[in-house]
């Protein structure tokens, strides 16, 4: 309620200009050409038609009620106000401007009071507002959250993802570097084992620390060969005590020899387990070495 002087104050007072300037205008006018009486009845007759129409105007607003054919009078009155004023501006030789800028007063307030009911008509109760208010901020403050949800996701997406690349970086280097190190390794053992004196240098410090390991023969030491390890089978590990030396050179000759050429050791050694014997892969090698 208190809110709708806003926009009533200034129709009102706009209203109340507009019936006092035709009064006097109507007065000013007629007044030479007729009794002062009957000039008064003429204005107070334009204004208490556009008053009563008024009045039945806000009386069907207040209802919920339109009447265009009130609202058809009400404007003429208006109109008929301010067509006096103009044919006043026009017939006074001095201030005519003057005169002329202020014949507007009763369309002007003809329109205040049309914005005071389009705004009855919207107006809301506190309640509602408030009701509103709370609607557009509850909205407001889901998309904040929102919003921060999907930047702190899009930062967290971004931290696992350098995370990982750079976890992925540091493991192909150290695989690489350890592919590289092996791989030296590797190198440098096969040097060492194809060179001329490294099976005496290493057979000749065996017997100090060995002696005895098989009699009538000097332990011979080799190093690793490069290359796939084959698992002994369950039948070899079954079988008894491990075979002579003569024994065993015998059975490696004549593996080595029963294909033309003869196999390499790899070959004598896979197909030897296979047959089901059972050799310490020191004692393979030198009996073959012996044979060979």
């Amino acid at each position: 309620m208190r809110a709708s002087w806003k926009t009533v104050l200034p129709a009102v007072a706009m209203t109340a200009v507009s019936m006092a300037l035709t009064l006097a205008v109507v007065m000013l006018w007629l007044g030479p050409a007729m009794p002062w009486l009957v000039a008064l009845v003429v204005g107070l007759g334009i204004d208490g038609g556009w008053l009563a129409t008024l009045a039945y105007e806000r009386r069907l607003a207040a209802q919920g009620d339109h009447s265009t054919p009130v609202t058809a009078v009400g404007w003429s009155f208006g109109l008929v106000a301010t067509g006096v004023l103009i044919a006043h501006a026009l017939t006074v030789e001095e201030s005519t401007g003057a005169w002329l800028a202020v014949a507007w007063l009763p369309i002007a307030a003809k329109a205040l009071w049309l914005v005071h009911s389009m705004w009855e008509r919207t107006a809301l109760t506190a309640g509602a507002l408030t009701q509103i208010r709370g609607i557009q901020q509850e909205a407001r403050d889901d998309a904040a959250v929102a919003r921060a949800r999907l930047r702190a996701q899009a930062g967290t997406e971004e931290t696992r993802l350098t995370a990982v690349t750079q976890a992925g970086a540091r493991v192909a280097r150290v695989q690489a570097e350890t592919a590289r190190t092996l791989s030296d390794a590797w190198s440098t053992l096969e040097t060492a084992r194809g060179g001329e004196g490294t099976s005496r240098a290493l057979t000749c410090v065996t017997a100090p620390v060995t002696p005895d390991v098989t009699p009538g023969v000097t332990p011979r030491w080799e190093l690793p060969v490069w290359g796939p390890s084959e698992q002994v089978s369950a039948r070899a590990q079954e079988l008894g005590p491990a075979l002579t030396d003569d024994a065993l050179d015998a059975l490696v000759d004549e593996i080595r020899l029963s294909v033309d050429p003869a196999l390499s050791y790899r070959e004598v050694a896979v197909r030897f387990r296979a047959a089901g014997h059972s050799a310490s892969e020191t004692r393979l090698r030198a009996a073959w070495k012996r044979v060979a």
